[in-house]
């Protein structure tokens, strides 16, 4: 995030552009905004269909194959948890990817629920955080049974699917948002709307290359689509395209200012490690913010923010501002059970991400919570933590069921808690589909653990080339420059990252420490 100027306007990038002062609210882009989601999809393959039958075949022959896929591969990894434990999480897992509504946002992933709102409006990524996703849903597919060639409504539920697979961590919603889509082309082909819904869809994916040949459709036919131009940010980012991200970031500011483009111009600015822009970007979007869930939404970026740099009292005050306006809004929960494990409440932090694991077990804030089991270090908690790390395979096997590419998010867990191999499989895998910082160091970390620090370390001095200011990729360049011989080199990194974010990992910062004070032992 931006580096902070004297005056309260946002620092001016090179071409001497920044966003408006003056944001006008989120209002979404053309496409006719989803209510928010249900339980079915009004469609089958061939037309309007009833909703029941199709929606009741996907559901339980997807989940109960998805179940024993996820208990098998986590059996079969030998891990060292109880099988009928890791047979509960598995179920817990499958309950909330089908279950009741779940909030989830937001920012990066990235990362939202939705009132119902005339065909002409759109959701934005703030409305899309309050949690009545399901309800939004259930209207459309009631409407579209009604009007079955409303293409608008039908890209609007394939969008709103694509944000059901992301707020619930639900990738057996990808194949139903992909039909709607298409079937918004078929009746209007090259509209605008479900263009913007294919490139959210392949983002959500992974499919970065996908979603942004998407976009640039879908901006051919409508230059001011918001879900398009934040969309195109979004991939040019994942890919590292860092300049041509800063770019889009501009044309979409000038096209279609509001939160979704600010919070994106803000990352953008922290990538390149201009945290004072990004900090003052966010601060403008917050106080144009008005629905709950938009300040939820950015209020969490500022916390965030706050937490990268080590202001552990600033990221609480940000994350008690996003609670206050929605105190479900699992984002800020899970940021701010971060922050009081930082901070030294480490009782406060486990049991924030239990409530978060419970209802939204994705792998960052799983692997966050069996880090906190290992470092409390009490009777069970070796085998609490196994079972998180357990449920990140579950969750692996579900989203690539789904067509989600996982790879990211196995080189990274699996390099620390799985199968060191396959996080070097996978850490390959992903850096030859794109090369942005965060495949850069999990590539370089993925060598190291396999103990090939020669060759991880032009990847780990590459995610840090940006100015990016990430306590982690410090953190693993100092080890890998450790185990290289470069001492030197090693101290720099290690104490960097301790320097910037103290707490920014209970198992990674206390390794950092011990490995610093060897390296000064040894001077």
């Amino acid at each position: 995030m931006p580096a902070r100027t004297t005056d309260s306007t946002p620092e001016r990038p090179d071409d001497d552009h920044a966003p408006s002062t003056a944001p006008e609210p989120c209002a979404g882009d053309d496409a006719p905004t989803p209510p928010p989601a249900g339980e079915g999809e009004a469609e089958d393959t061939a037309g309007v269909g009833a909703e029941g039958k199709e929606e009741k075949e996907d559901r339980t022959g997807a989940d109960s194959g998805q179940r024993i896929v996820a208990v098998r591969r986590a059996a079969d990894g030998g891990r060292r948890w109880r099988a009928l434990h890791l047979t509960g999480c598995a179920v817990l897992l499958a309950v909330a990817v089908t279950g009741g509504a779940i909030a989830v946002g937001g920012g990066q992933d990235r990362g939202a629920g939705v009132d119902a709102v005339s065909a002409a409006g759109a959701l934005s990524p703030g409305d899309l955080a309050r949690g009545d996703l399901d309800a939004g849903i259930a209207s459309l597919q009631k409407h579209l049974r009604a009007q079955p060639k409303d293409f608008g409504s039908w890209a609007t539920l394939g969008v709103a699917y694509v944000e059901q697979a992301r707020t619930k961590g639900d990738p057996s919603r990808y194949p139903q948002a992909q039909r709607a889509l298409k079937r918004s082309l078929g009746l209007e082909p090259g509209n605008d709307q479900a263009l913007a819904g294919q490139a959210a869809l392949a983002a959500a994916r992974h499919d970065f290359p996908g979603a942004l040949t998407h976009a640039d459709r879908a901006l051919k036919q409508n230059p001011y689509n918001e879900r398009a131009l934040c969309t195109r940010i979004d991939a040019l980012v994942e890919l590292g395209r860092y300049d041509d991200a800063a770019k889009a970031a501009d044309t979409a500011d000038d096209r279609r200012p509001g939160i979704p483009v600010f919070t994106r111009y803000a990352y953008v600015r922290e990538l390149r490690g201009d945290v004072r822009t990004a900090r003052e970007v966010l601060e403008r979007a917050l106080g144009s913010a008005h629905a709950p869930a938009d300040v939820a939404y950015v209020a969490t970026s500022l916390g965030q923010l706050a937490w990268n740099q080590g202001e552990y009292k600033t990221a609480l005050d940000h994350y008690a501002r996003a609670l206050a306006a929605d105190d479900a809004y699992l984002p800020a929960l899970e940021g701010r059970a971060r922050a009081q494990a930082a901070s030294g409440d480490g009782t406060a932090a486990v049991r924030g991400l239990e409530q978060v694991v419970a209802r939204f077990p994705l792998p960052g804030p799983l692997v966050a919570l069996g880090e906190l089991y290992e470092d409390r270090g009490g009777d069970g908690d070796r085998a609490k933590a196994g079972d998180q790390y357990a449920l990140v395979d579950a969750w692996t096997a579900l989203a690539r069921a789904g067509g989600a590419n996982t790879d990211l998010e196995t080189a990274l867990a699996a390099a620390d808690h799985g199968d060191e191999k396959e996080a070097l499989r996978a850490a390959r895998a992903e850096w030859d589909r794109r090369h942005s910082v965060h495949t850069a160091d999990a590539l370089a970390w993925a060598l190291h653990v396999n103990g090939r620090d020669e060759e991880a370390l032009p990847y780990a001095r590459r995610a840090t080339a940006t100015g990016y200011r990430n306590a982690v990729f410090l953190y693993h360049r100092g080890v890998i420059e450790r185990a290289t011989g470069d001492k030197r080199e090693a101290r720099t990194h290690l104490k960097a990252a301790l320097d910037l974010n103290p707490g920014f990992s209970p198992l990674g910062a206390r390794e950092a420490r011990t490995a610093l004070k060897d390296l000064e032992g040894n001077r």
